[in-house]
């Protein structure tokens, strides 16, 4: 049987989840326990690694997902969480990534070069840490350098709620994500402190003002796990000029396999939501170009489409790609190597 192409991911929720997880981090994330992303069924759809993100859950314990069930929707942002809030609920998952890379479950690179090396070495999961909203830095940047070396490299200034540094866009269908204003004279601040570090600046759930402020700031435009608006009008999806942008500045899209964010109707239903992936990827790659696409699964932190309810399924959207004409070295760019060739020429 012919081994599944390997994929990296741009985005998922598997640290949190960990992080919540009664059992230790290490014996759940080994066994066929609930969840997206665990190590036998990683190694059953070829799932080799990718930015895990670490996320500060707030109180009542996250989104609920049944508001995507009847468009149009348009919920309203959540309060900005107070960092003494953020940093103890980070630091729990920067703990369980440390954990998972000593039993070698993971290798967490901090380089390029040291991402390659344990892609090419086969090694069961390539670890890059991300954190997806930066309520846990303070607006002088403090704990900025200790989440750097304990491996971070990667930020999202922002979720879908606001920060010091930015605003987040709702939750909204339909509408792009002109949703508010852009960078906090503190978020150009850190976006230029990230760049200077050699850091991923992830513009996913940001406002399209923040977007183009990024780049602004020199970093390439990058928005791991969103989508086309072209094909699924959500204020979480990027218009074409956005993702023009993203390859013009030398950065990367990730297919985002929620299935609000796939879908043209905006509807969390998991049938038929798989047949609308490659009409995105069309979308992205005509605008961004191929050498500047992958995918974001958002695994671990969305409804999944039926046939693609795990890391085990991806094979399936790989088989949905050769149907629609892809050839084999285009998938292998939007599986692993855009990613690959991008952190190679950004991480330190």
């Amino acid at each position: 049987m012919t081994a599944p192409i390997r994929v990296f991911d741009g985005h998922n929720d598997a640290l949190l989840r960990l992080w919540r997880d009664e059992s230790p981090a290490t014996v759940a994330f080994a066994a066929e326990s609930p969840g997206h992303i665990t190590l036998p069924r990683a190694q059953a759809g070829g799932f080799g690694g990718g930015f895990f993100a670490m996320f500060a859950l707030d109180t009542d314990g996250g989104l609920d997902f049944a508001i995507f069930d009847n468009p149009p929707y348009d919920t309203p942002l959540p309060a900005q969480m107070a960092r003494d809030a953020a940093w103890p609920i980070i630091a729990g998952q920067a703990r369980v990534a440390q954990e998972l890379d000593a039993a070698g479950q993971v290798w967490l690179c901090k380089t390029g070069a040291e991402l390659r090396r344990a892609w090419d070495a086969g090694h069961p999961m390539a670890m890059v840490l991300h954190l997806e909203g930066a309520e846990c830095i303070g607006p002088d940047l403090e704990g900025l350098d200790d989440l750097f070396d304990l491996g971070l490299r990667s930020i999202g200034p922002v979720w879908s709620r606001p920060t010091d540094f930015a605003h987040g866009v709702p939750f909204r269908f339909p509408s792009d994500g002109d949703t508010g204003p852009g960078l906090t004279p503190a978020g150009r601040a850190l976006v230029r402190a990230c760049v200077s570090r050699g850091m991923v600046v992830d513009c996913s759930h940001m406002t399209m003002k923040g977007f183009y402020d990024v780049g602004d700031e020199g970093g390439a435009l990058v928005a791991t796990h969103s989508n086309a608006h072209g094909v699924s009008p959500s204020a979480r999806n990027l218009t074409d000029d956005q993702l023009r942008a993203i390859g013009e500045t030398g950065g990367m899209a990730g297919l985002n396999f929620g299935t609000v964010f796939l879908r043209p109707d905006g509807r969390r239903d998991a049938a038929g939501a798989l047949d609308h992936a490659v009409a995105h990827l069309d979308r992205m790659i005509e605008m961004a170009g191929e050498d500047h696409v992958g995918l974001g699964s958002d695994f671990d932190g969305a409804p999944m489409p039926e046939g693609l309810e795990s890391a085990a399924d991806l094979p399936n959207l790989v088989q949905r790609m050769r149907d629609a004409g892809y050839g084999e070295a285009l998938i292998t760019k939007l599986c692993h190597e855009n990613w690959l060739r991008f952190l190679e020429r950004t991480l330190p």
